[in-house]
């Protein structure tokens, strides 16, 4: 098994990306200093699926993709390279947005309870028919039977769904009326079956049930056994009825050396649980702690009263909090209200509650979920957050005291209710936070990512280097990243806003001056979308077309999530019109060239932190992953913005050019990235397992400066904050090497002793030394 130094995210798809295609590439990310290739999931999807997170056949890799025989000559292809292959697996779902495409899902809709899937499917049996929410306006007056296929069918429009076995009667309504399921209207507000969130087309999987951990391992089972696979990727373990089973379970069948990293989001002030037999996590945690470093807190007082001037708060702590318990209060009541009703009948059943009146017990439900702060509460260090959640409620809401009493009786019969509760925490967590209100506010976008805290503005140098001290301790092989096929903005898009808080005055100002002449739909949306198309604009111009509809695309994503004015299930045409008519104005009127006057002032310093967060990332504690394409300047949003294919062929000949002495504009950001990876792979020692050491400058601007040790032979130094003073009043600010000769691996330049921050950042804003 090869050890792991780094990955590399690649998006595997049908169309761009195959296991061949990533074979093609395998000798480009070896010269680029990648130890492995992190696949996302490549077992079977849906047909033509861009991201292969909606499998429907558990059992084989994707033909589409390659296949098995792909993946093994991929794998042989690398371990002749001394790489390796990491997967992402996907345990709570899979995609029955096509019903007769997955097997097992289909074999259930036929046979219903009797089927050997049947408990395979988190399905609510008590209600008969199971809820299928599939139809649109036409109703179930659209069916027809469909009788072109081996056996007859159901349609709906391109939908197809299994007949049960004599229960053919030629017209549709009345064969319909015998099926286990029952197809109703998808705003109905009925589903029959546990969902990944709100998207009806993932089913979600009983992976408490060992029949089916079973049934789903036993092909990534073989990966291990046949030594193909040297780790994974757990995506959303908290959807999971047990998560630390299951992770236990699957420790198991990787065997105690291979990499297991889980995508349990942190949120702000949360330890992962030490109890838990993985490495670590899938790096958001980290991503916050390398960007918040950057930022200026100087700023946070003007964007502050920019943000209230807009929209009547100031988009800090006190505003975020409650709002976060209105927007959880809203998507319980709404997209999520099918899992609170099965969390509430579980309630009655475990608690003993006679009454049939199940709006008390919802309401107190509901309170409860709007104040837990993290996904979930089982884990070891959250135990408590439950007991003060109910204690919150209970205050605020007197009425509901017999409601709370029944709800922690079930909770504490340890039985189905407890768990749903967790489920529901995580879904509404996600839907209300990230989803929902990281698109409502906008005091500074660049802090609005997964797991991310809005309402605190910048990370002081002194506590981010405790944070790595400790993941160095704790969780030295735990998976650190700055972008991911989830990040609502690219890490380059993400460094160049974060400027804005060192030159807030002037970013308010221009806010102003730009809604005089193109005012926006409403000051909330504007003031968001300004920041992200700040955040992409070209520092050559105006925007191409094809940025132009980028940003059409993210709108329409942002202002449906945010789900004030217009959202995914009641679309306001004229609202979401006059939007994209004021992006047509901002692109193509005169506030266009403001705006790339701006960029060109700012952008520099937007790489800066770039370089900055970049260099940090690939040298702190953790085992670094970029995703596709970032090892160059890039200008993702969120996806499926961030999925688009990466031109490999680009990026193979720059490398193949990249001179360190003449890396500048395009190429200066692949240096670092190669020459911090190939560092890994040649003192392995220096980083997982090696010690922490912060290196702080002395004198006036020693603030402007962070950097640390790795294992006494590798330092990391960057320059933040450099619209205040990049290379001006640094005189009499030095940093203190220790005792040898460092080589600058970027410039080839050397140091020793004590030397000014003048002498050391000359041209470049970021130095990866080595101990001679």
């Amino acid at each position: 098994m090869q050890p792991i130094t780094s990955t590399y995210r690649l998006q595997l798809r049908p169309d761009a990306l195959t296991l061949d295609d990533a074979r093609n590439v395998a000798d480009y990310l070896q010269q680029l200093g990648v130890s492995h290739l992190y696949l996302s999931p490549i077992l079977t999807a849906v047909d033509g699926s861009t991201h292969g997170y909606d499998v429907t056949d558990p059992t084989t890799i994707s033909d589409a993709l390659g296949g098995r025989p792909a993946l093994a000559a991929l794998v042989a292809d690398l371990r002749g390279r001394d790489m390796g292959v990491v997967v992402d697996l996907v345990p709570n779902h899979v995609g029955v947005g096509r019903a007769q495409e997955n097997p097992w899902w289909w074999d259930v809709l036929r046979n219903g309870r009797s089927s050997e899937y049947a408990e395979f499917f988190d399905i609510d049996w008590t209600q008969g028919r199971f809820a299928v929410p599939v139809l649109g306006d036409d109703g179930a007056d659209a069916l027809t039977v469909d009788r072109t296929g081996r056996e007859p069918a159901l349609a709906y429009h391109e939908h197809r769904f299994p007949i049960a076995p004599g229960t053919d009667h030629g017209d549709p309504a009345s064969t319909h009326a015998e099926q286990a399921y029952e197809l109703v209207h998808w705003r109905s507000g009925r589903v029959g079956y546990r969902r990944f969130f709100t998207v009806d087309s993932l089913a979600a999987l009983r992976q408490d049930d060992p029949s089916v951990f079973d049934a789903t391992h036993r092909e990534p089972a073989s990966w291990f056994a046949d030594d193909l696979v040297d780790g994974v990727r757990v995506d959303h373990p908290d959807g999971l009825a047990d998560p630390a089973g299951y992770l236990t379970r699957l420790r198991g069948l990787l065997g105690p050396e291979r990499w297991l990293v889980a995508e349990k989001v942190l949120t702000p002030g949360e330890s992962l649980d030490p109890a838990l037999p993985v490495d670590g996590t899938t790096g958001y945690d980290a991503l916050s702690e390398f960007g918040g470093v950057f930022l200026d807190p100087a700023g946070e007082g003007p964007l502050s009263a920019l943000h209230r001037e807009f929209t009547g708060n100031a988009g800090d702590t006190e505003f975020l909090d409650g709002a976060e318990q209105d927007t959880k209060r809203e998507v319980l009541w709404g997209g999520l209200k099918p899992e609170v009703d099965r969390l509430v009948e579980a309630i009655r059943r475990d608690s003993g509650t006679a009454t049939t009146d199940t709006a008390p017990l919802t309401g107190a439900v509901i309170e409860v979920l709007t104040r837990i702060p993290t996904y979930r509460t089982d884990y070891g260090p959250n135990r408590g957050l439950l007991a003060a959640a109910v204690g919150g409620a209970a205050d605020a809401r007197p009425d509901l005291t017999g409601a709370l009493s029944a709800v922690t009786r079930a909770v504490l019969a340890g039985g189905e209710a407890a768990v749903r509760l967790q489920q529901v925490c995580g879904a509404a967590t996600a839907k209300a936070v990230e989803d929902r209100l990281f698109y409502r506010t906008a005091r500074l976008t660049s802090l609005q990512e997964v797991g991310g805290n809005p309402g605190r503005f910048a990370t002081p140098v002194s506590q981010f280097h405790l944070m790595q001290a400790a993941r160095a301790l704790n969780w030295p092989r735990s998976m650190t990243t700055l972008s991911t096929h989830d990040t609502k903005r690219g890490e380059d898009v993400r460094a160049r806003i974060g400027v804005l808080s060192q030159a807030a005055d002037l970013w308010a100002q221009s806010v102003r001056e730009w809604e005089a002449v193109a005012p926006s739909p409403d000051p909330a949306t504007g003031l968001f979308l300004w920041q992200n198309m700040f955040g992409v604009w070209p520092d050559d111009g105006e925007p191409t077309s094809l940025l132009r509809a980028r940003l059409h695309d993210y709108a329409t994503k942002a202002i449906r999530e945010a789900a004030v004015h217009t959202d995914w299930v009641s679309v306001n045409e004229e609202y979401e019109g006059k939007v994209h008519s004021w992006i047509d104005a901002v692109v193509g009127g005169p506030v266009s060239r403001s705006m790339a006057n701006l960029v060109r002032r700012l952008s520099p310093h937007g790489e800066v932190a770039a370089l900055g967060q970049k260099l940090l990332q690939l040298v702190a504690p953790g085992i670094p992953d970029l995703y596709q394409g970032t090892e160059v300047w890039e200008d993702s949003l969120v996806d499926p913005d961030n999925r688009r294919p990466v031109d490999f062929a680009v990026r193979r000949a720059l490398l193949a050019a990249l001179d360190p002495l003449d890396a500048v504009d395009e190429s200066v950001k692949m240096l670092v990235v190669r020459e911090a990876l190939c560092l890994r792979r040649e003192r392995p020692w220096c980083f997982v397992g090696g010690s922490y050491t912060p290196v702080f400058a002395d004198g006036p601007t020693a603030d402007h400066v962070v950097g640390f040790l790795r294992g006494d032979e590798v330092i990391a130094l960057a320059v933040r904050l450099s619209v205040s003073g990049f290379g001006r009043r640094w005189d009499g600010t030095v940093i203190r090497f220790p005792p040898g000769r460092w080589t600058d691996r970027l410039s080839g330049r050397e140091f020793e002793g004590t030397v000014e921050l003048s002498a050391l950042f000359v041209g470049r804003s970021v130095l990866l030394l080595v101990r001679q």
